[in-house]
C-alpha cells in the first residue's frame, strides 16, 4: 500500500492556506479599486464591466471559503487517522487529498486569470 507522511500533506495544507488568505485580501482591495473606477466613471461599458468583476469576486470568495474549510475538515480527518497509521496516510486518504489540492489548483488558475484581467481592466478605467 503506498503511503505518504502526515508531514507533507499538513505542509501542502498549510502553503493553500496561506495562498487563500492571500487571494482573499487581494479580492477585498479588488473590491475597493472598482468601488474607486465607478465613482469615477458613470458610462455603461464601465458599469458591466464592474458587475461582472463584483460577480466574480463573489465567487472566488465562496471558493475560497469551501476549499480553505475542506482542507481544514481534511486535515482533522487525517490527523484522527494517522495516529493508527505511525504517521503516514493510506490511500483511501490519499485520493480525497488529490482532489482537494485538484480543487485549490484550479482555483489557483482561475483567479491568477481574473486577475490579469481585472488588471488590464482598471489600466484602462483608473
Amino acid at each position: 500500500m503506498k503511503q505518504i507522511s502526515i508531514k507533507h500533506i499538513s505542509n501542502v495544507h498549510s502553503d493553500a492556506l496561506r495562498a487563500l488568505a492571500l487571494y482573499s485580501e487581494e479580492l477585498n482591495i479588488f473590491q475597493e479599486r472598482l468601488e474607486e473606477i465607478r465613482s469615477a466613471n458613470t458610462g455603461l461599458e464601465v458599469s458591466i464591466q464592474v458587475e461582472h468583476f463584483q460577480n466574480l469576486i463573489i465567487i472566488h470568495k465562496e471558493q475560497i471559503s469551501e476549499i480553505r474549510s475542506l482542507l481544514k475538515d481534511n486535515l482533522h480527518a487525517i490527523s484522527g487517522k494517522v495516529s493508527a497509521n505511525s504517521g503516514f496516510l493510506d490511500d483511501s486518504l490519499m485520493l480525497e487529498n488529490y482532489r482537494l489540492n485538484e480543487q485549490f489548483l484550479n482555483e489557483e488558475r482561475l483567479f491568477r486569470e481574473m486577475k490579469i484581467e481585472f488588471y488590464q481592466f482598471a489600466a484602462k478605467w483608473m
